[in-house]
């Protein structure tokens, strides 16, 4: 809501709340990815005093902005029209104008173009500044009971199937959670891909996270695409959680077969100095044993 030219509000309850002037950036504002109440007072704030306020769908972003009485009219900046709206919005900040980003949901720029829009405006020496708030992507990931330590997210996967498991394969071995997006009429196909490339990992799924019917499913792989491939297509935004793959304790002939292709590239004591940076044993141990295999070897 805007009383005058100058002075802009917005309304928690029954409370209009004033939002200061906002210095002249490019504001990337987090907003819900489900329930509207997951929104800070410093994004509405910011939402309330952009001169601009940029977004995927107007639609979307309207029924945000009337939530919370801000009479702000959006413009559409997505992937089909970034080329054109992107100069327009980058010419308002070089003349001194404040935009504010936002997404359909969540956080502006994962799996969104935006990063477009933030690139630009750091190739004109314009100040850019995050308004942190919901993610699906940590949503998922707190609740899915999976190591939070280390992620990995790999957004959306191909939709043919030979694409798909090329690109597991290529993430395989990422050692953290891996986090993607799936369409709810894949899910079920894309989980048994994902059995038989990945392994049997734990897995979570996140469905209509912060929603009414909001749902947590976890199990491995393989049970998880048993359950959804029985059951009707499930309705909503889906977020997939699956573990980091096991470490697996290198065995005495490894670390041997380790220690003799090192040595055919390199000095003995480089090649001990260098498996003891890839597996984390001692040089020196190492370097005994290289020799021992040397000497068998009747080097």
């Amino acid at each position: 809501m805007q009383t005058g030219d100058t002075k802009r509000v917005f309304v928690i309850g029954q409370t209009e709340i004033a939002a200061r002037p906002l210095d002249p950036a490019l504001y990337l504002v987090a907003t819900p990815i489900g329930n509207l109440g997951d929104i800070t007072l410093r994004a509405l704030e910011t939402l309330a005093a952009a001169d601009h306020v940029a977004c995927e769908d107007t639609r979307v972003t309207r029924v945000l902005l009337d939530r919370y009485g801000i009479r702000q009219r959006p413009s559409a900046y997505h992937e089909h029209n970034a080329s054109e709206a992107g100069p327009r919005l980058i010419e308002a900040l070089e003349n001194g104008r404040s935009v504010a980003l936002v997404s359909d949901a969540g956080t502006p720029l994962v799996s969104d173009p935006g990063f477009r829009l933030v690139e630009q405006a750091q190739a004109h020496g314009i100040r850019v500044v995050p308004i942190p708030g919901a993610s699906a992507v940590l949503a998922a990931l707190t609740a899915s009971g999976l190591p939070s330590d280390a992620f990995f997210f790999a957004g959306f996967l191909p939709v043919k199937d030979g694409q798909k498991r090329t690109r597991l394969g290529e993430v395989k071995a990422v050692p953290g959670t891996l986090i993607l997006f799936e369409s709810p009429r894949r899910l079920a196909d894309t989980l048994e891909a994902m059995a038989e490339v990945l392994g049997d990992r734990r897995a979570a799924i996140g469905r209509e996270l912060t929603k009414a019917f909001e749902e947590i499913r976890t199990g491995t792989l393989a049970e998880l695409a048993a359950h959804y491939a029985s059951a009707d297509t499930p309705k909503g935004e889906i977020v997939i959680c699956v573990a980091p793959p096991e470490e697996r304790a290198e065995t005495v002939e490894d670390i041997d077969r380790l220690l003799v292709s090192l040595a055919r590239e390199m000095p003995a004591s480089k090649a001990a100095a260098e498996a003891a940076r890839m597996t984390g044993q001692q040089k020196p141990a190492l370097y005994r044993r290289l020799l021992e295999l040397k000497e068998g070897a009747g080097d």
